[in-house]
């Protein structure tokens, strides 16, 4: 199992999107691990989308889909949504 994932740095107003299958772990790591890379830059990062496939072929075929311009206004919808959710 594989999970796609989108990140989003409220601080810096940033995106992240990626896959896994340990989706914990790799949170960990963008947020405290990592030394380098970009989302080292832009900490801390809160997970906004997630959604599960069963091969890592699917993974990587969805998180092409979700770094196109029509996936990252998807991905932005969703960091709009949960900001309207977390005001009201």
């Amino acid at each position: 199992m594989y999970v796609n994932y989108a990140l989003y740095s409220k601080k810096f107003d940033k995106i992240y999107i990626g896959y896994t299958s340990d989706l914990i772990d790799r949170f960990h790591s963008h947020n405290t691990l990592s030394s380098k890379g970009f989302t080292s830059k832009f900490r801390p990062w809160e997970v906004v989308y997630v959604e599960f496939v069963e091969t890592k072929k699917e993974a990587m075929k969805r998180e092409q889909q979700l770094k196109t311009s029509a996936g990252r206004r998807f991905v932005r919808e969703q960091v709009e949504l949960l900001v309207l959710i977390s005001v009201s």
